[in-house]
């Protein structure tokens, strides 16, 4: 009777202790992943218990809250660590061999909970840390420019449970590393500049504005952000609702991608403003942010800037006076789903659902966030429209070319002397920024992350464009020194772990691609295999989905056209040879039977 008493009181505890941590985070957003967020925190671990306390305070199924646990990698049914490590794997931001020191200094096997649950290490796709070095995030914190002398002081202070808060504060220091301003960055746009004008115009004329200004999406697709928003604003409201959304899609996943971090760092109130103004446009009282898992760490002072925007009149109701124009911010933070960068899956996930690609169409400007006329722009997009009703469409159009108007902002990355965020007017060659970056003796350039092109040394003259090389802002330099092979397999893991596993050609094709790929690095390959890749890359490429599939193939084929070689001497046959040799497997047979007549054999 005891004992089932003091287990009823432990049980009675812990249903306490679940209820006040839901209640807490529903306080402050009663959004799901919000609230799973703050679980797993707390309690290291999504518990089965926690998923019918979630599922029924916030009303929804059970089934609902299950399939987002599993979905997200950073939500766990079993616990992590009370110091939870995950090492990027990335070619800018990783290094496993870090990695694995840490593993050996705190005796933790890599991907599992150290036994008395102090520690948990592992590994996550790109930080957005590419202009650092090797990069960790510890219970969601990045520690930045890692080395081995880090390493073995970060275990020391695990070892002894030394508070997070009194760990060296210059390792959580992330700084910005502009190298070059142009346009968007010189930063002379104040809070409310760009309201005001848009007020003096009208919304009409800001529309038009936005259109004549010649601004495409930055996030890579090139779309033209003022007829998104046209198409937006001209939208039948469905019959259920009467609301239209503004969505900044902050889920900057792509390998080798950084500037949105910047830009939410140091440049937020631009953001916010050119959310605003696309809300004025389109007629939407409500925005969301969404913000990568990884960038979580940006979360309480882009709060700040959203709440002096609330004092300061640019964010509510009647914004800046103007009666009925009511527009307000909400931020929602993933919890690490690179397939949430594609607008539908982010929408779904916005939802409080899984991040899967929606069927298209139709398109979210006429049938986005909860069924209703929705625009989703990307971070630098939004900042970008701020700055246009400052200046006009014409200051914007007078950079550029003719097909590309305005300026990129660039990550910079790799193999260079000075990596960071560049800022240069569409038109710039790719031999440019190399030389600007402090680049020697480059091998190959991959532009717009693992889901863009790669190329080498004869197309350095080539110029960013959308009528010559789209990029949504990854550079990524790679030496002679660098082993190509192993950025592509690294590439094509990226892929495979990603897959949100929707379609077929995308979850079998990725794998598959993965595999051979580690067949031919560890020198088992042949021509055959090659052939292979080469008819399951382009089967991905016309048959996926979504973006992810429809591009996870690229850098193994851009490698195949451009960089042949690598594939080649590592070939341990150029010629098809069966794994398993048939007639020679017969030759027992051949000695019962007495025969080596040429029917005994096989041709």
């Amino acid at each position: 009777m005891k004992h089932d008493a003091i287990t009823s009181s432990n049980s009675a505890d812990t249903t306490g202790a679940l209820r006040s941590v839901i209640a807490g985070a529903c306080a402050e957003s009663p959004h799901l992943l919000h609230v799973l967020h703050a679980l797993q925190q707390r309690f290291l671990h999504i518990s089965h218990e926690a998923i019918h306390a979630v599922a029924a305070q916030l009303d929804v199924p059970v089934s609902q809250v299950e399939s987002v646990v599993e979905f997200y990698s950073f939500f766990h049914k079993t616990p992590r660590g009370r110091y939870d490590i995950l090492f990027s794997n990335c070619t800018s931001c990783g290094d496993t061999d870090l990695m694995r020191l840490l593993c050996q200094r705190l005796d933790v096997v890599a991907g599992k909970t150290r036994t008395d649950g102090l520690a948990s290490i592992g590994q996550t796709s790109c930080i957005g840390m590419c202009d650092h070095g090797a990069a960790l995030l510890v219970n969601g914190q990045p520690i930045t420019g890692l080395d081995a002398g880090m390493i073995t002081r970060i275990a020391e202070l695990v070892i002894t449970e030394t508070p997070l808060a009194d760990w060296p504060a210059e390792w959580f220091h992330v700084d910005d590393n502009i190298r070059r301003t142009g346009l968007l960055l010189n930063d002379d746009l104040a809070a409310g500049d760009g309201l005001r004008a848009m007020l003096a115009h009208g919304a009409a004329d800001t529309l038009n504005e936005i259109i004549q200004s010649g601004l495409r999406g930055r996030g890579g697709a090139g779309f033209s952000t003022g007829m998104k928003w046209k198409f937006c604003r001209e939208a039948q409201r469905e019959a259920q609702g009467d609301a239209r959304y503004v969505v900044c899609n902050a889920d900057e996943g792509e390998p080798g991608t950084f500037k949105d971090r910047v830009l939410l760092h140091s440049y937020a109130d631009s953001v916010f403003e050119g959310m605003t103004i696309c809300g004025f446009v389109i007629g939407a009282r409500k925005g969301f942010l969404y913000l990568r898992g990884e960038y979580r760490y940006l979360l309480p002072q882009l709060q700040t800037v959203l709440a002096r925007r609330r004092e300061l009149g640019l964010l509510g109701n009647n914004i800046l006076g103007q009666p009925g124009f009511d527009f307000d911010i909400g931020i929602v933070a993933g919890a690490g789903a690179y397939i949430c960068g594609e607008e539908s899956a982010l929408i779904e996930s916005l939802e409080g659902k899984r991040g899967m690609p929606r069927n298209r169409p139709p398109f979210p400007v006429t049938h986005g966030y909860l069924g209703q006329p929705t625009v989703v722009n990307n971070v630098e997009t939004f900042a970008a429209a701020a700055h246009i009703m400052r200046h006009g469409s014409a200051w914007f159009r007078s950079t550029g070319t003719e097909k590309s108007a305005g300026s990129k902002i660039l990550s910079v990355s790799g193999d260079c002397a000075k990596p960071g965020i560049y800022e240069y007017p569409f038109g710039v060659t790719i031999q440019q920024v190399l030389d600007d970056c402090g680049a020697q003796d480059v091998q190959a350039v991959q532009i717009g992350g693992p889901s863009g092109t790669l190329i080498g040394s004869n197309g350095f003259n080539r110029r960013l464009g959308f009528e010559d090389m789209s990029t949504g802002g990854s550079f990524m330099v790679f030496g002679r020194e660098r082993d190509l092979m192993e950025v592509i397999v690294n590439f094509a893991h990226f892929f495979a772990h990603e897959s949100c596993g929707f379609c077929t050609p995308c979850r079998v094709g990725t794998a598959l691609l993965r595999n051979g790929l580690d067949k031919i690095a560890g020198g088992r390959g042949t021509q055959y295999d090659l052939d292979e890749m080469q008819r399951i890359g382009m089967l991905i490429k016309r048959r996926s989905h979504c973006g992810l599939g429809q591009t996870a193939a690229n850098p193994i084929l851009d490698s195949l056209q451009r960089f042949p070689h690598i594939f080649e001497q590592r070939l341990v046959h150029r010629d098809f040879v069966p794994h398993f040799d048939l007639d020679a497997a017969l030759e027992e047979a051949r000695r019962i039977t007495h025969r080596d007549d040429a029917a005994a054999h096989l041709k």
